[in-house]
């Protein structure tokens, strides 16, 4: 059983930044893919960015060059710095996990992004 808690989320003015993260617990390979997902009221849940060792990180054209993933893998932890937020960064973000062929999802994490 995998179990991924996510934190860090909150209300910040637009240009802002935070820092997400999710600690995952269970049966976890350090090399599996890891990746954080958002989801806007009213819209589908898409993808932000990925990773997974050895190789570059995937970003969503929306965020690139503004957002950076990375992880821990010592600690379990995969992390989402998040700089100049938009308004439209606003959404329920999720860590997701590829175990095995099978994807696991954390609670989610609102970040708001408003003046």
């Amino acid at each position: 059983q995998v179990q991924l808690v996510e934190s860090g989320g909150g209300l910040v003015q637009p240009g802002g930044s935070l820092r997400l993260s999710c600690a995952a617990s269970g049966r976890i390979f350090s090399n599996a893919l890891m990746g954080w997902y958002r989801q806007a009221p009213g819209k589908q849940r898409e993808l932000v960015a990925n990773i997974i060792n050895g190789l570059m990180p995937v970003y969503a054209d929306s965020v690139k060059g503004r957002f950076f993933i990375s992880r821990d893998n010592a600690k379990n932890t995969l992390y989402l710095q998040m700089n100049s937020l938009k308004p439209d960064d606003t959404a329920v973000y999720y860590c997701n996990i590829l175990v095995a062929g099978r994807d696991y999802w954390g609670q989610g994490t609102q970040v708001t992004v408003s003046s």
